[in-house]
């Protein structure tokens, strides 16, 4: 599945040097898709990135990353799980907490500090996941968040990828939210 996700990744982006993509994933192949999408950027790009975690704690996210050889050094991390499951919060430069998947705004401010902290020019924002937001917030109002996230990610001058478990339910969402997007990729 890796191999199938970078072959699939260069062709189809490796004219671009920013975009925003909006990334459909199999449920079983989750995980290991975003592991993949990460380590292509870091190691195979070397650029740094914002990834902002709706579904696991901080602290899980970086030990997986690190347990599959990604440098989580190049990393700023936004989390919206460990406050709202009332997990412990450690002061560290390498993440921000916020409040729950619910506050949007919080997640475009912390999105917008986070970027702007890292100093290279070239930079990824990968946000996990739509369909956390929708546990949390309407229909339209996610796809509201899409269409500002993914002009925030123009202008930073992003490599953007949004990820989206593929669900019948959200069909409708998932073709709305191609229209605010450079491209599709499924997984």
């Amino acid at each position: 599945m890796a191999i199938k996700i970078k072959v699939e990744y260069k062709n189809k982006l490796k004219d671009l040097k920013e975009y925003v993509v909006l990334a459909t994933v199999d449920a079983k192949n989750y995980q290991e898709t975003n592991l993949a999408l990460v380590k292509h950027l870091t190691e195979e790009e070397n650029i740094p990135g914002v990834y902002v975690t709706l579904n696991k704690p901080y602290k899980t996210m970086d030990s997986l990353f690190k347990r599959s050889g990604i440098d989580t050094g190049m990393m700023i991390f936004i989390d919206a799980v460990t406050k709202t499951s009332g997990g412990d919060i450690e002061k560290t430069d390498k993440c921000l907490f916020i409040g729950n998947p619910e506050n949007l705004s919080d997640i475009s401010v912390a999105m917008d500090q986070a970027v702007m902290a890292l100093l290279s020019k070239e930079k990824f924002v990968f946000f996990d996941s739509l369909n956390t937001l929708l546990l949390f917030n309407s229909l339209s109002t996610v796809a509201r968040f899409v269409h500002f996230l993914a002009g925030k990610m123009r202008l930073w001058a992003v490599k953007g990828i949004i990820i989206s478990l593929e669900k019948k339910a959200h069909k409708e969402l998932i073709d709305e939210l191609n229209q605010y997007c450079d491209l599709k990729l499924e997984f």
